[in-house]
């Protein structure tokens, strides 16, 4: 824990709120890989900001490359993956813009303390479990990382030999199976609406 350390005040969050005629929060994309939840972040980012609204993805692939590029797949790695996102999306909607993240975070615990986080900050945490029947993940598999993970090339792999916690009781629950990627991204945003968040 750093120590010599203060915490600089800023605008408030009503402050910034009322310029940026926006409330910020976060909408959690989580699911098994394949399951369609950085298609939907995308569309929903670009849906947004078309609507000149403030938005910005946090995609968990893209996280690895810069952020969180020290991190593994262990279990302890995974966590620190999530608590890390759960931070910077945190900041993004205390600036009042909508954080859009897109990570299979497998753990409901992990989720629970990113909504907790959020929750401390008086900041709007949205679970959206984006979800398929995994022999529907495994057929779309535009990765190969399903293929990877029955052959034993990929270890500790979410749904096959890693767990995957489906969240209880998200905000919303979009099967993608049954539903396009425009219907998805449109079905947040009228939930954003309804909110009164955008």
């Amino acid at each position: 824990m750093a120590t010599n350390i203060t915490w600089h005040p800023n605008l408030s969050y009503d402050e910034r709120k009322e310029l940026r005629k926006q409330a910020g929060c976060t909408i959690w994309l989580t699911g098994l890989s394949a399951s369609g939840k950085s298609t939907i972040a995308c569309a929903l980012e670009q849906l947004l900001l078309q609507k000149g609204l403030a938005a910005y993805r946090l995609d968990g692939d893209n996280i690895r490359f810069g952020l969180n590029k020290d991190l593994g797949f262990s279990a302890e790695d995974r966590n620190e993956n999530i608590r890390r996102i759960s931070e910077v999306s945190k900041l993004f909607a205390d600036s009042c813009t909508t954080s859009i993240t897109s990570f299979i975070s497998p753990y409901r615990a992990d989720r629970d303390k990113a909504r907790e986080l959020h929750k401390e900050a008086g900041l709007r945490f949205i679970e959206v479990f984006v979800d398929v029947p995994l022999e529907v993940a495994e057929q779309r598999d535009p990765k190969g990382l399903y293929k990877k993970a029955r052959e034993g090339i990929i270890k500790d792999f979410t749904g096959i030999s890693a767990p995957y916690e489906a969240p209880l009781t998200p905000e919303l629950h979009l099967r993608t199976d049954l539903k396009s990627i425009e219907e998805c991204a449109e079905i947040i945003h009228q939930y954003l609406i309804n909110e009164k968040l955008i």
